[in-house]
């Protein structure tokens, strides 16, 4: 008898195929709707599937579990796992993988990139003015931006990821410096990048700070008041990695106050929710959660998740189990 997984919500037909290739039953949720808790243990409960291909948006614990005994291997589509109680399904014998596809380094770090030169030419205020009518001509003084030639690129967390965007930094006339619970001496060598001991070190000596760390109890609030006030009142913040790294009403007092300058945001606190008093300032961008949204990175993705539950299935150990 074939084995049956059910995909909550719509991905890239790439990891359907695979799995169908392979023989086994897919039910696919049509709706691209975030699924409250409720919605998913109802989905989970349409029969006895053995597994489960999930997003990050999906909250999956011991309520999920004792709704659908018959699931042995949750496949999470995304590199994180915060969604999925670790704990719990290593004490009930169920793995968890996840998706770290190479692309999304590649992905994450345009993005970030595209963030930071959007904020130094102040492009979206900018496009706003010329939507709302108000350009009227030429003027010397029209949202003048920031140059970033020369100016120092500051990454929390070095990994895949970090490494990527520094490249990219580099490549625009930018000195790296970063921090990381692990120092580097190949990164430093690769991106010619100056170590900082601490997050207080590194901070007053940068134009942009750019967070790429995992969501961890040691990482929820990493960015907060008292360290914003360490930036430079001209610094940059970017945040394509977890919403909760920062905290985001210290960051919007530290933008009304001018504490810095400008930030961009791919990720929220409270994700699908956005503060309205972010909404409502002009030197902030904010985008969906789609630094990785690539049509080969989310490919990627789907192929790993998929090939995480056909190496299950067919009794060998997934590459990416995150609770081994």
């Amino acid at each position: 008898m074939s084995k049956s997984v059910c995909v909550t919500r719509p991905i890239p037909e790439a990891g359907l195929t695979l799995l169908r290739e392979h023989g086994y039953d897919v039910d696919s949720n049509p709706s691209d709707a975030l699924l409250s808790h409720e919605e998913v243990i109802s989905l989970l409960q349409k029969k006895p599937y053995d597994g489960a291909l999930t997003l990050l948006t999906d909250k999956i614990d011991a309520a999920v579990f004792d709704a659908a005994p018959s699931i042995k291997i949750y496949a999470n589509y995304a590199s994180g796992f915060d969604n999925i109680d670790l704990a719990e399904a290593r004490k009930r014998g169920i793995t968890v993988t996840n998706a770290p596809a190479p692309l999304t380094s590649e992905a994450v770090a345009e993005h970030t990139i595209a963030l930071t030169l959007a904020l130094a030419a102040r492009v979206v205020e900018a496009d706003q003015f010329v939507r709302d009518g108000k350009y009227a001509g030429w003027s010397p003084m029209n949202f003048v931006g920031t140059d970033i030639v020369g100016k120092n690129f500051g990454l929390i967390g070095a990994g895949r990821i970090g490494e990527r965007v520094a490249h990219y930094a580099r490549g625009l006339g930018m000195s790296i410096f970063y921090t990381d619970v692990r120092r580097s001496d190949a990164f430093e060598k690769a991106c010619d990048a100056t170590y900082c001991e601490s997050i207080e070190k590194l901070l007053p000596q940068v134009d942009v700070v750019s967070l790429h760390v995992p969501l961890l109890p040691t990482t929820r609030h990493l960015i907060n008041a008292e360290r914003l006030r360490l930036m430079k009142p001209t610094a940059f913040l970017i945040n394509t990695a977890r919403g909760p790294v920062v905290e985001e009403a210290a960051l919007e007092e530290a933008l009304k106050q001018k504490t810095i300058a400008a930030a961009a945001l791919d990720v929220f606190e409270f994700e699908p929710k956005v503060s309205p008093g972010l909404i409502a300032l002009p030197n902030v961008i904010l985008t969906p959660h789609i630094a990785s949204a690539s049509i080969a990175t989310r490919d990627q993705m789907a192929t790993i998740a998929a090939q995480n539950l056909i190496d299950f299935f067919e009794g060998r150990q997934p590459k990416y189990a995150v609770n081994k």
